[in-house]
């Protein structure tokens, strides 16, 4: 997991600024496993789905573009297996993967893996490209969660998608929003000082 050379195809991500190597790779994917558990306390649950919004998936992209795929999606697989082992970290306390949700906590694991591997090829040092990360992230972790989602509560795809999707687009727009105006200008700014 060191991420100490770097060719054009390996470009680094924000996480490889920090120096040292595996120290510092099971510190960053500690920490982004904390983030996203914590983030996914932040809930707010909705009468007409059984679904939560929950900042959780904010946390999850932000991760794989500041970790890259491989801390990010170590990072991702720790919170999804220390909630099933019973760790009371998902939204609302839950654990376990009996309920409506889990397949969007599978999405994470996947969606840290795409926006990494996105990062890694710098689609998040401009706001357009960053755009289209968040984009395609949040719509991973959707094509995990609203299946999932759909046999779990016996329905079919349009009524998963109903409960599943349609409630939470204006919520991903304003966090997709969020990311490509944070992540580009963390980049501009590690350029003026000469870190990146």
């Amino acid at each position: 997991m060191t991420t100490a050379t770097f060719s054009p195809q390996h470009t680094r991500v924000l996480a490889d600024l920090i120096p040292g190597a595996r120290v510092r790779d099971v510190a960053l994917v500690l920490s982004g496993t904390l983030s996203i558990a914590l983030s996914g306390f932040i809930v707010i649950p909705l009468p007409f789905t059984p679904v939560p919004i929950s900042l959780a998936t904010f946390a999850v992209l932000l991760t794989g573009a500041a970790l890259g795929p491989a801390r990010g999606v170590s990072s991702a697989s720790l919170y999804l297996l220390l909630g099933v082992a019973g760790a009371p970290i998902f939204g609302d306390g839950r654990s376990g993967w009996a309920f409506a949700s889990f397949g969007y906590i599978i999405g994470y694991v996947v969606a840290t893996l795409v926006v990494g591997t996105l990062a890694r090829r710098k689609a998040d040092r401009n706001v357009w490209a960053t755009l289209g990360l968040a984009a395609l992230g949040s719509l991973t972790i959707y094509a995990f969660g609203v299946p999932w989602l759909a046999v779990f509560l016996g329905v079919d795809f349009v009524t998963a998608l109903a409960y599943g999707v349609i409630p939470f687009l204006i919520g991903d727009a304003l966090k997709i929003a969020a990311m490509a105006a944070l992540l580009p200008v963390t980049w501009r700014l590690l350029n003026r000082t000469g870190r990146s």
